[in-house]
């Protein structure tokens, strides 16, 4: 179906109308909450805005809360101490062995203690990245209780931004985490587009780059939904067998697909995640101490952003394509287990043409999963690694990486899955056939 076919029918169905009008009353909710300010004595928007400037680890944070740091919103922190706990708990569920065979028994009862895991640990890193933050933008005439009520609020704010991705999840339609953090790029446009105009008015931006931006947008954009969409079909033939006298079921062609990029945006958030680690670290030590200056030059190595000096950004450019790699493997392989995958063909009686069930059906299906997410994971490290290299190539300033391929591929991927899923309630409600 066509978008606007789609729309069109979702509108008409009274429960996905519902379900999406309250998605779009969670973005208010959202809305609301990054103009509710925690003021912090002594700390002024300008300085603010240096700090963050300075910080490709505040820039994360800024761009994908919707501008909530740069505010000194109750979102200041975002979802990024939720996504880095998520990172050490999918990490530590493969390494713990008793973690391991609960999370393999998949139960109700094992996903709710990972959830439970995952939240006591996002309010630990809300707790150290908020007293590590207030550190770092020199809020240090701060009585330590006017610290702990800071760091409290913001800690509240970040566990209800989880919330609201969750209410998104179960009483709406789509990935909650997902669409908040869609939310929140998107939000931050107008601060783009108001930074464009002044680069423009101001003569530092030349019209020239303005077009080749936009044609480096507009590239970028038919990219990621070519790649989004490509898939890898691997033709399942069914056998024929009886059902019954002399009727017979069977004996037709379907076919298996494998997503080029199965993962979405994941490997992306979660290097970004991984890089700016030390960054985070950094500012629970003071400024110009030895272990604040250890961890500063270590993040250093680790940004992929250009540098005055060159073997700073390509060794970060290494590291984080070496991350985005592992995560693309690491996550196929979780979506794909293809000894699952052999044993449920072998017992449908379906197979593969030219491959012999069992083993020899597993090589091959490992064979082509690995070769297309070798595919699938350069595209997500080129993709990633252009608006962080392009905007400092032709002069338009860090802000313009809002709109880079980052963003684009979450902003994508979201819309894409969200219709997806659109189409897939109307297909059951019989829209479709």
């Amino acid at each position: 179906m066509r978008l606007s076919d789609t729309v069109r029918a979702a509108w008409a169905e009274p429960e996905l109308k519902q379900r999406i009008l309250f998605i779009f009353i969670i973005f208010g909710v959202y809305a609301i909450g990054l103009h509710v300010q925690i003021p912090v004595p002594g700390i002024s928007a300008e300085a603010l805005r240096v700090k963050v400037e300075q910080s490709g680890y505040l820039q994360l944070i800024n761009m994908f809360g919707g501008g909530a740091l740069k505010r000194l919103s109750i979102f200041a922190l975002g979802l990024n101490p939720y996504i880095t706990a998520s990172i050490i708990m999918q990490l530590m569920k493969v390494a713990v062995p008793g973690w391991k065979k609960e999370a393999a028994e998949g139960d109700q009862y094992s996903r709710m203690k990972m959830a439970s895991r995952t939240r006591a640990l996002t309010i630990f890193l809300c707790i150290a990245q908020g007293f590590g933050l207030l550190a770092y933008i020199g809020a240090t005439d701060l009585t330590l209780w006017s610290k702990i009520e800071v760091v409290t609020f913001w800690t509240a704010g970040a566990m209800m931004m989880l919330w609201l991705g969750e209410q998104i999840q179960d009483k709406g339609i789509g990935q909650g985490v997902s669409l908040m953090i869609f939310a929140g790029i998107v939000v931050s446009f107008p601060f783009v587009v108001e930074d464009f105009g002044r680069q423009i008015r101001t003569g530092t931006l030349g019209i020239d780059r303005v077009i080749l931006f936009a044609l480096a947008i507009v590239l970028m954009t038919a990219l990621i939904v070519l790649f989004t969409l490509a898939q890898r079909r691997i033709a399942i033939h069914h056998m024929r067998r009886s059902a019954g006298g002399t009727k017979q079921i069977g004996g037709t062609t379907t076919y298996l697909p494998i997503p080029v990029n199965a993962v979405g945006v994941i490997p992306i958030i979660f290097a970004l995640a991984l890089i700016y680690i030390p960054s985070q670290f950094s500012l629970m030590f003071p400024a110009n101490s030895p272990i604040h200056n250890i961890l500063t030059e270590i993040s250093l190595y680790l940004s992929p952003r250009p540098h005055a000096f060159w073997y700073y950004w390509v060794i970060g450019s290494i590291v984080y394509s070496l991350l985005i790699f592992f995560f693309t493997y690491f996550y196929t392989a979780i979506q794909f287990n293809v000894e699952d995958i052999a044993s449920h063909l072998r017992r449908s009686g379906a197979y593969i043409p030219g491959v012999r069930q069992g083993k020899q059906t597993e090589q091959y299906l490992d064979s082509v999963i690995s070769k297309v997410t070798i595919v699938g994971a350069l595209f997500l490290a080129v993709i990633s690694l252009l608006p962080l290299w392009l905007p400092s190539f032709l002069g338009l300033g860090r802000s313009m990486q809002v709109l880079g391929g980052t963003s684009l591929l979450i902003i994508v991927s979201v819309v894409l899955d969200l219709m997806r899923q659109i189409e897939s309630n109307l297909l059951m409600r019989g829209y479709q056939k």
